[in-house]
């Protein structure tokens, strides 16, 4: 079925609402802030290991990493299965639950062993490095949404060479 502009909007407010929820926590007293190892831009406070980092901490993964990646999982299984019974497969359907934890894993790893031990022993540059590539999220999801998807790639590829890409003819029958 199609997704109504109601539904989109309200999933809209909802992802903005929960984003801005888990970003004011940290300001409410709820974890903390400090700025990164290089002082380029602030982060949580790896350096405090207390009950309120702590729990502040596994809320956090729970609620902004495990739950969105089962649900990436679910859906993904559930593309996959449909796929798999039409015989068309259109992109790697693995692919953004492998993105997610590829990006956000080095920095939950770390911000886990911050939990229970003390990471001040680890060079800042070092630090520095599972931030950054959390960072680089949103861009990674653009590319992996547009090389993944054959009418964005045909698309660049127009875009870049202005050749058009030519559709090889889809044997429509199910297996």
């Amino acid at each position: 079925s199609k997704l109504q502009w109601s539904t989109a909007i309200s999933m809209m407010v909802f992802a903005w609402l929960f984003a801005a929820f888990w970003s004011v926590m940290p300001l409410l007293g709820w974890g903390e802030y400090d700025y990164e190892p290089l002082r380029t831009c602030c982060t949580l406070d790896y350096s405090r290991g207390d009950r309120n980092y702590v729990t502040f901490l596994f809320a956090l993964s729970i609620f902004n990493f495990m739950i969105p990646g089962f649900i990436i999982l679910t859906a993904y299984q559930s593309i996959h299965q449909k796929f798999r019974k039409t015989g068309q497969y259109k992109f790697n359907t693995g692919l953004p639950l492998k993105t997610l934890v590829i990006c956000w894993g080095p920095y939950c790893l770390l911000c886990f062993y911050a939990a229970v031990e003390n990471v001040m022993f680890i060079s800042p540059k070092y630090r520095m490095i599972p931030a950054i590539i959390a960072k680089s999220v949103p861009t990674v999801d653009a590319f992996v949404y547009a090389l993944g998807n054959e009418n964005y790639r045909g698309g660049i590829w127009q875009f870049l060479t202005g050749q058009k890409i030519e559709k090889a003819e889809v044997d429509n029958k199910t297996k």
